[in-house]
């Protein structure tokens, strides 16, 4: 009979209610070899995490390999149990197990819902309606702003903002969830003693104090490269929806879309320049039917919230109007797309010195980016 992770899951966290035993859930979350999948075939099977530390190694080879079924009998590194029991007495830590009324149901939901999750901060923030954003590493500064007002604006209308707290996309995201009621949710690669990137470490620390920080990884677990993509399904797990603001076409931000489609979850994509390679991935999802969105309330309509009547298009912060017209005029010939400044020369007729100029003026004051390779981007 093939193997039904999502209903197993369902009735081991309900036959576990009564188990609240965190000491045993570590055991066996931290048994070397433990998955999700084997995880719930023994809980399925034994009922609580006690009974199945206490079965026999020949009983436990009924259900898992003989490896496991050792492993199991020999139990976990020692000074891990005892370094994760110390990371609990802390009163804003948390582990979520199936058998945890906060533990979120919207993650039962998904083929292999993590039995137990590391939780630091306000954990009343798995009961909110979410939205997955994600993106590029690798952003533009119109993407970043993109993605930060989106965020904000969605939060401020209550809805948390889940990511992955990588840099760019994720993290502009992120700030904008904390500057709204909605607050953020981190889905993290890493062990929650780990803050990956270190680049991050003071968003992280903002998280934890007014969002949520969650992990499926251990105490210790570095940030490996197969982990990111494993959390992905978190992220979508957690929300309605995933909006993918920028992502080239080999992105992780696909695979996020991908397991938000596959559960059933709404996709969202930003359209951008057809000659920009962080635009294509998301060009990519719309043409196998990702809605193109360009305001908030393009999501909010799509989900069945009423988008209040302000027009949330993402702006730039505190937009300064152009000096005088010759900088109108650049702006103009500079369009919506990066752009050399060759090219921009000869669009706007003027010599490379003048444009220079005008170009560290519109920077300055915000209204236009300077990207790698000599191109510029307009901001606003």
């Amino acid at each position: 009979m093939q193997y039904d992770g999502t209903r197993q899951c369902r009735d081991a966290g309900e036959a576990t209610m009564r188990d609240t035993d965190s000491e045993d859930w570590l055991r066996l979350s931290l048994t070397p070899g433990m998955g999700p999948a084997h995880t719930c075939r023994l809980l399925a099977a034994f009922g609580t995490p006690a009974q199945v530390l206490a079965a026999s190694q020949a009983s436990l080879a009924r259900h898992v390999p003989d490896k496991l079924a050792q492993a199991l009998k020999q139990g976990p590194d020692p000074e891990q149990l005892a370094r994760s029991l110390a990371w609990l007495d802390t009163p804003e830590n948390r582990l979520l197990t199936l058998a945890d009324s906060d533990y979120p149901s919207s993650l039962l939901e998904i083929s292999d819902p993590p039995p137990v999750l590391y939780a630091k901060g306000q954990v009343g923030l798995l009961g909110s309606a979410s939205l997955g954003v994600v993106g590029s590493r690798n952003a533009t500064p119109q993407g970043v702003q993109n993605a930060e007002a989106f965020s904000r604006d969605l939060s401020q209308r209550g809805w948390c903002i889940v990511s992955g707290l990588a840099l760019g996309i994720d993290t502009a995201a992120h700030r904008g969830g904390l500057s709204g009621p909605g607050s953020t949710i981190a889905v993290v690669g890493t062990g929650l003693d780990i803050v990956y990137p270190a680049r991050n470490h003071a968003l992280a620390h903002q998280i934890a104090a007014e969002g949520l920080i969650l992990s499926e990884f251990a105490l210790g677990t570095p940030g490996r490269a197969g982990n990111f993509p494993r959390r992905n399904r978190i992220i979508s797990g957690l929300a309605r929806g995933v909006l993918v603001v920028e992502a080239a076409l080999q992105s992780g931000s696909l695979i996020t879309a991908r397991e938000a489609a596959e559960q059933g979850r709404e996709v969202f994509a930003i359209p951008g320049s057809i000659h920009s390679t962080l635009s294509k991935g998301c060009h990519q999802l719309i043409k196998h039917g990702a809605k193109l969105v360009e305001t908030a309330a393009d999501i909010l309509e799509e989900l069945g919230a009423a988008p209040e009547p302000a027009v949330l298009r993402p702006t730039a912060k505190n937009p300064v109007a152009p000096a005088d017209a010759a900088e109108a005029s650049l702006l103009a010939a500079l369009g919506h797309d990066p752009l050399d400044i060759d090219s921009l020369v000869t669009r706007a007729n003027l010599t490379p010195d003048r444009v220079y100029a005008m170009l560290l003026t519109l920077e300055l004051t915000g209204q236009v980016a300077k990207l790698p390779g000599g191109r510029y981007q307009r901001l606003a």
